[in-house]
């Protein structure tokens, strides 16, 4: 028979989104999943950013099924947390959607208000300055809001972005294609001279120019590089699928063999 004090959780009559509440509510409750009972906000961390991986991954796949899925699952992830801070009397979901709802309005006054903006460039500079102003910081940098918790390229794009806005940019891509063979010139001298200490650096600043170049071509660095790990894949398994066929182990060819099964495979 189904617990009373679950009722809420049970009620169809509720939108989804209540009802996805109530649900995280009972299972936190001393009755309800001994599991989610004992998650923190540190626990869920990890979880938090793989499926936000696992939307990104069913973008890309373009899977409707999949993805509305694994929407569900990344909304799971913030009612799970606003469901701890309310038990602990924080805040509310409620008051994480209030929030949002606020700054949307606050931060659009070209839509919700009189202002109006000519472009995308234009609003984006409209919600910079609406955000500095906010915050109340009069020392702020055009780099704030840019967190150091983002994966390496994202956050690199983003810093670069940012710099762009305030005319730290240049205006087209072939100085910036001069500034990668610079930077790979740098490379090899450092590799060189054997400086382990510099390649580091020094590949670094290579990658950080490769995004720039992507940014100026309007080519989404990580979309780029997730397209190009997965040809890689799928070219190393059909490699391997090739070799398995032949009775060859990968592991006892030469380079040069594994390159004449992937020309193959390539022109295959």
């Amino acid at each position: 028979m189904p617990n009373p004090n679950h009722a809420a959780a049970l009620d169809h009559s509720q939108s989804p989104v209540q009802q996805l509440c109530a649900i995280v509510a009972a299972l936190r409750q001393p009755d309800g999943c001994p599991w989610d009972r004992e998650q923190t906000h540190e626990s869920l961390r990890a979880g938090l950013i793989e499926e936000a991986y696992e939307v990104v991954d069913a973008i890309n796949q373009k899977d409707d099924a999949n993805f509305c899925e694994e929407l569900g699952d990344l909304l799971l992830q913030p009612i799970f947390h606003a469901q701890i801070a309310t038990e602990e009397g924080r805040f509310t979901f409620d008051d994480v959607a209030r929030s949002i709802v606020e700054k949307l309005l606050r931060r659009h006054p070209h839509v919700f208000g009189e202002d109006r903006c000519a472009d995308s460039a234009e609003v984006l500079k409209k919600w910079d300055d609406i955000k500095r102003a906010e915050k109340g910081d009069k020392a702020t940098s055009a780099l704030d809001g840019v967190s150091g918790g983002l994966p390496a390229l994202m956050r690199a794009e983003k810093v670069q972005k940012k710099a762009a806005r305030v005319g730290f940019d240049w205006s087209e891509a072939a100085p910036v294609m001069a500034k990668i063979r610079e930077e790979l010139a740098e490379v090899e001298v450092e590799v060189a001279q054997g400086a382990t200490a510099r390649i580091e650096e020094e590949i670094g600043d290579l990658l950080f120019s490769v995004v720039n170049l992507a940014r100026k071509l309007k080519v989404d660095g990580e979309t780029a590089l997730q397209s190009a790990t997965d040809k890689f894949s799928t070219r190393f398994r059909k490699v391997e699928a090739l070799a398995r066929e032949r009775g060859i182990a990968l592991d006892k060819l030469s380079l040069a063999e594994l390159d004449t099964l992937w020309d193959e495979v390539k022109r295959g």
